[in-house]
């Protein structure tokens, strides 16, 4: 009799969290009677896999109108009302907030690019661009998905195999600030149009000052930048040393060989956590109100000179009292707002940011060769020198702040390319040439291939040819033109040949006009934009869940299932 009681009441539980099951198999019947109510569900041809492609194709619309020299910029107004005006794909993906599936995919893509090598992030969304609009063409001939599937994977390893063979030049010496120079101008060229040789000098520049002996080892954050607004992108300079966007708070404004202590917190006494009111009766007591904290500061002041400490750098303010007894006992003082400008300080440094307001032991002071304020066009600056730690800055001079981010932007992308070289120093040629020679091989393999893959071969070849229409779109080319003269001197065996974007449909030689891309972020480029093509042609059902109340995860970061 207890058995059957117990079994009642748990089914009576069970009722009460469950819908009954004559309701569930009420009403339509297939996937929408699986599911709950307010799912979103898309399946098939029309449905899913030409959304998911119209999608990708509608990212790549957006960046390749930026790829090359003569690559347009985009104005981008984000959430929080803040302008960019860029040609940086990796910039636009990270403010465009896209929330298409497939294109989400793309943008992933992109972003492990830009993690992994810090260039080619636009020939990412521009192939996956191109892939899956020549695979939209095959697929509404009536051909099966997985036959172009199999036909874009015996594609891509010929392709790889191309791409290997396509070495033009190989950086050997990465101390060499010419051979340096030229490594990098090509990024900078995409981007920075006519200040390519001045600049691509000066990241060389400030790239070797910091290029460790074993060049494997180089790290890119080593290189900062630094930006004043004024006078031309000309009188740009490099500095050996950090800069710091700032004067002295003291009277004291250089030492040299000095020891310096790093506060996270601001220099000045803790108030109180009590309100109470004062009486003052007299100008004795008027004098003796703040009599304790003054010399308590001065106890603290004079131990830092007791230490031998010449200089102190603050994260937060510096009191009227702390500075008075600092320039009394002729101690220089920096203050920095930013959380991570003071990191980079304590890492030139090499010396930690306290967190209590106390004499530093010896172990936590640390030591520069020189630190002085000079004035650079009517702005005070600091430079921060240090023996042990090697730091070159980038002094940036432009017009508008945005002129200057741009350029940082382009920076950043340079100075990801030498890194990359100090591990593989193997360049391709640029200008579209070696998507060309890609493209031709393909074409003939492709004639080899038997079957349906044969189809899907030789598109994945006119896919290849995206990069050099593109450079000649936006140089303002007749793109079947060039494209004709490519194939034309490809075929006659010159394998460098490329898009001349100065020239009315010219071809040139790239090996010859130094125009080089660096072959592993090439091909990066390529196995990320291919494996994210297949990716979503093998994706036919799209199933989204019904969305749950509450806050939302915010864009871009990581969903954690146990949350």
């Amino acid at each position: 009799g207890g058995g059957v009681a117990q079994v009642c009441c748990s089914d009576k539980k069970a009722t009460q969290h469950h819908p009954p099951l004559s309701v569930m198999f009420k009403g339509a019947g297939g996937i929408e009677s699986l599911l709950k109510d307010g799912h979103k569900h898309f399946a098939g041809l029309d449905e899913a896999v030409l959304k998911n492609i119209e999608a990708c194709k509608g990212l790549a619309t957006i960046t390749k109108s930026s790829l090359g020299p003569n690559g347009m910029n985009k104005l981008l107004v984000n959430h929080l009302d803040k302008h960019f005006v860029t040609s940086d794909t990796g910039t636009m993906v990270d403010q465009l907030e896209v929330q298409h599936p497939a294109a989400r995919m793309a943008v992933m893509a992109c972003k492990a690019q830009e993690l992994e090598c810090g260039d080619a992030s636009n020939l990412v969304v521009v192939t996956i661009g191109a892939l899956l609009e020549q695979a939209e063409e095959l697929l509404k001939q009536g051909i099966h998905a997985a036959d172009i599937v199999k036909g874009y994977e015996l594609a891509r390893e010929r392709a790889m195999k191309v791409l290997g063979e396509a070495i033009a030049w190989t950086c050997d010496d990465c101390k060499d600030v010419d051979k340096l120079a030229k490594a990098c101008k090509t990024s900078l060229s995409s981007k920075q149009v006519g200040y390519e040789d001045h600049v691509a000098a000066l990241v060389a520049q400030a790239c070797a000052m910091v290029m460790p002996s074993n060049v494997s080892k180089f790290d890119a954050d080593n290189v900062r930048v630094a930006k004043i607004i004024g006078s031309s992108m000309t009188q740009s300079q490099v500095v050996n040393g950090m800069v710091h966007v700032r004067g002295a708070q003291s009277v004291i404004d250089k030492v040299e060989n000095a020891k310096v202590a790093v506060f996270g917190g601001g220099i000045e006494m803790s108030g109180t956590e009590s309100t109470a009111k004062v009486l003052i009766k007299d100008a004795e007591s008027l004098k003796n109100f703040t009599k304790g904290e003054e010399d308590k500061m001065e106890e603290f002041v004079k131990g830092i000179a007791e230490k031998g400490i010449k200089c102190v750098i603050s994260g937060g303010p510096v009191s009227d009292v702390a500075l008075h007894y600092l320039n009394t006992y002729k101690i220089m003082v920096l203050k920095t707002a930013s959380k991570f400008e003071l990191r980079r300080m304590c890492k030139t440094l090499n010396c930690p940011a306290l967190v209590r307001l106390d004499v530093p032991r010896a172990d936590e002071l640390g030591i520069c060769d020189s630190i002085e304020v000079q004035e650079i066009g009517s702005t005070k600056v600091t430079i921060i020198r240090a023996k042990d730690t090697k730091i070159s800055t980038l002094l940036l001079r432009g017009a508008t702040a945005n002129v200057m981010d741009e350029m940082e932007r382009a920076i950043d992308d340079a100075v990801n390319v030498i890194k990359c070289t100090t591990k593989d120093g193997r360049f391709v040629p640029g200008a579209g040439a070696t998507e060309m020679e890609m493209a031709h091989q393909l074409q003939t393999y492709g004639k080899e291939v038997v079957g349906m893959d044969q189809y899907a071969v030789l598109k994945f070849g006119e896919a290849l040819e995206e990069v050099p229409k593109i450079l000649a779109t936006n140089a303002g080319i007749n793109t079947a033109d060039m494209i004709t003269a490519l194939y034309a001197a490809h075929a006659r065996g010159e394998k460098a040949a490329g898009v001349d974007v100065e020239s009315t449909g010219q071809v040139l030689d790239a090996t010859e006009n130094a125009i080089l891309d660096h072959y592993e972020s090439k091909a990066c480029a390529m196995k990320l934009a291919i494996d994210t093509a297949l990716t979503v042609l093998r994706v036919n059902h799209i199933i989204i869940a019904k969305q749950a109340g509450g806050p939302k995860n915010p864009a871009g970061s990581p969903v954690d299932d146990e949350d």
